[in-house]
């Protein structure tokens, strides 16, 4: 075997060939999948079934706070960790994060954990609510897991600090979600719509 170099044919070692195909290899199998993956972890996608756009569909004109009992955590390959949050006579479901950022938090959330979810609610296309977490209070532990910044953006984009930094993750003690207009305060009274 050879190789054109300039103008001129150099002759590679025999065994180089067979060198060269387990990188090929590599390259040609593993790469697209792990570039796809990264993508669709930072590319805003529609919910199927709900319309509920992700990470994107957190609209700051309908952000509420909801109190209730958390059940069903699902952690999917792709897509936001999600859970069903029963709160009286409605059920949400929360999209809270990426799966690897929820891993990062290392968050525990037990079927029938108390919790008070701040964050974006809207109704699905199919009828049902739904919350795009921005910060999420276990009151059994008194953590606080947060998930976007003020304007709602996602901290596991391009997050200073990372998940036990200053800038994200949990807040650990009794203390409150935020302060000022739009905080959580420190209590878990009533639920707000």
């Amino acid at each position: 075997m050879t190789r054109r170099v300039g103008s001129h044919m150099i002759p590679l070692p025999r065994g180089a060939a067979l060198l060269a195909l387990p990188l090929l290899f590599w390259v040609t199998a593993f790469l697209p999948p792990v570039l796809q993956t990264a993508h669709a972890e930072e590319g805003d996608v529609v919910l199927q079934g709900s319309g509920v756009h992700y990470p994107g569909g957190f609209d700051p004109n309908t952000v509420g706070e909801v109190q209730g009992k958390a059940y069903g955590l699902a952690q999917p390959q792709h897509g936001p960790v999600r859970f069903r949050l029963e709160a009286g006579n409605d059920t949400y479901t929360v999209l809270a994060s990426s799966g690897w950022y929820w891993k990062d938090l290392k968050a525990q959330l037990p079927d029938g954990s108390n919790v008070l979810v701040r964050g974006s609610k809207s109704l699905g296309n199919d009828m049902q609510l739904y919350i795009v977490a921005q910060k999420i209070r276990l009151a059994d532990s008194g953590r606080s897991l947060v998930l976007r910044d003020e304007a709602g953006k996602p901290l596991w984009k391009g997050q200073a600090g990372g998940a036990s930094g200053t800038q994200g993750g949990f807040m650990g003690g009794s203390g409150s979600m935020g302060s000022g207009f739009g905080g959580m305060g420190g209590g878990m009274g009533g639920r707000r719509r």
